[in-house]
């Protein structure tokens, strides 16, 4: 049997993080067993459905290196199936017209709160005769499609995370509706329940594997896929995505969307190492690892039943770890964009002093974004100054320190850390002073603060700028 699993978002939002996860333990699933990966957009709910936010999935799902083998698919483009498929229930006495009116159920909801009974349908349209039918048509009321639960059914399967399950159909509200709107002789809006699992048959999958707040439609639907003469699929219900409060991660929680976490400046190898952690440990207890290292390893005994915790911290620290040992062009790829949107304008013939700025910051970075602030010292000519770095470079002796630095680069153009490194040694023998103050008075009067990356690295960055000499000045004239 080849393994097929598949993701099946709702292009009614963006790539939620819950949806991501998901994603991600479909791929290491298909990849571990040398199977296939389908996508399919579940688009059937033509109000809320916006093509914005299916090219936001898309562009998150490559994004996230989670490619997919086929597809994508439209529940769109598949509603004669559907509807084939709901129609041989009715055919098979599987699935009939019910003409209620909303007041109806309304009516029959309050009934039931009222004697204390769980809200269900009641069923009362089942077994209509042709002349009932005839007649509610000739009312002008127009019917759903329901399919028969019979609810003296116990449904059980095996959960590849969570073991034996049972479910008391009896538990399941009542005869599912699986289409809207539906006339004596047209069958309306497929609905998730009947088009999910029309399209898993048709498509062959073989594993589906959903958040755990899908297993009460898993109960409904084996019912749909025996119905339909088909083969269960087996199932795996994995952990949600939890707040710091125990509550189901959700847009009330600030950031959840996979394009907010680029945004934010989180790198793709970084969220999709810590989402494979969302609820699955390595056999050998790693914490970093590939994608394609965690597909060997992959299997659900690993995977945890109960919710995984989201920590900020836990994510911050490994996204550092990937910065940290990034190449600095490719991290000046990624760090660019993020300077542009801060409104620094910067062109190619930028690269010469970028890309050795990038190389300095790059181990102290935590997010992408960081750069911006990081940087402010390197893409204005003058920088204002903190309390402590006036106070420094005001300090008795400074001030000549500091003229004999911008002395020694009159007429020259040092342009290597050895040289500017004797620039310093010269000035702290020629002013017979410490080094060190010699040193914190330049960082002072260059960075207009007392603390930022290495010095020399940094004085060299701008002396290819020619920030170096007006920051000088710059310094002397708080004197």
């Amino acid at each position: 049997m080849t393994v097929r699993v598949r993701l099946a978002p709702s292009p009614t939002g963006t790539l939620h993080i819950g949806t991501a996860r998901t994603a991600v333990f479909n791929w290491l699933y298909a990849r571990h067993e040398g199977g296939q990966f389908i996508l399919r957009i579940e688009d059937t709910d033509e109000e809320r459905s916006k093509p914005e936010f299916t090219e936001n999935i898309l562009a998150g799902l490559k994004w996230l290196g989670l490619e997919w083998d086929e597809g994508p698919f439209f529940q769109s483009q598949r509603l004669d199936l559907y509807r084939q498929a709901i129609q041989t229930l009715i055919d098979r006495g599987l699935a009939y017209r019910a003409y209620d009116t909303p007041e109806e159920l309304d009516a029959m909801r309050e009934a039931q709160k009222a004697n204390n009974q769980a809200p269900r349908y009641d069923n009362r349209h089942r077994d209509l005769t042709p002349d009932q039918q005839a007649a509610y048509e000739a009312e002008g009321r127009s019917a759903v499609i329901r399919f028969k639960i019979d609810d003296s059914r116990t449904i059980t399967w095996h959960d590849l995370v969570r073991g034996p399950v049972t479910w008391q159909a009896s538990d399941l509200g009542g005869d599912m509706v699986v289409a809207r709107a539906s006339s004596a002789s047209t069958i309306g809006q497929p609905l998730y329940n009947l088009a999910v699992v029309v399209d898993d048959i048709d498509m062959a999958i073989t594993h589906v594997i959903r958040g755990e707040d899908h297993i009460a439609n898993t109960a409904k639907q084996i019912l749909l896929y025996e119905a339909l003469g088909a083969a269960v699929p087996a199932f795996a219900h994995t952990p949600l995505i939890l707040n710091q409060s125990g509550q189901k991660l959700s847009k009330r929680d600030g950031v959840t969307s996979i394009s907010d976490f680029q945004q934010l400046g989180f790198v793709a190898p970084a969220l999709v190492n810590y989402m494979t952690l969302l609820g699955w440990s390595a056999p050998d207890a790693a914490e970093q690892f590939t994608l394609d290292e965690a597909a060997q390893q992959f299997s659900f005994d690993r995977v945890n039943k109960a919710g995984a915790k989201f920590d900020w911290d836990k994510l911050d620290w490994l996204n550092s770890q990937y910065l940290h040992t990034m190449d600095p062009a490719e991290l000046l790829v990624l760090a660019q964009p993020f300077l542009e949107a801060a409104g620094h304008t910067l062109s190619d013939a930028d690269q010469l002093w970028l890309l050795p700025l990038i190389a300095l910051l790059g181990p102290s970075l935590t997010r992408l974004s960081d750069v911006v602030d990081q940087s402010h010292f390197f893409v204005t000519e003058t920088v204002p100054f903190a309390e402590d770095a006036q106070t420094q470079v005001q300090l008795d002796g400074v001030p000549a320190v500091l003229q004999g630095i911008l002395d020694g680069l009159t007429g020259q153009n040092p342009l290597t850390l050895d040289d500017l490194k004797a620039l310093v040694n010269d000035v702290t023998k020629a002013q017979g002073v410490k080094k060190g103050l010699v040193m914190k008075s330049l960082r002072a009067a260059l960075m207009g603060a007392l603390q930022g990356p290495d010095l020399m690295e940094s004085w060299l960055i701008l002396r290819q700028r020619g920030f170096d000499v007006p920051r000088l000045k710059q310094a002397l004239a708080l004197v």
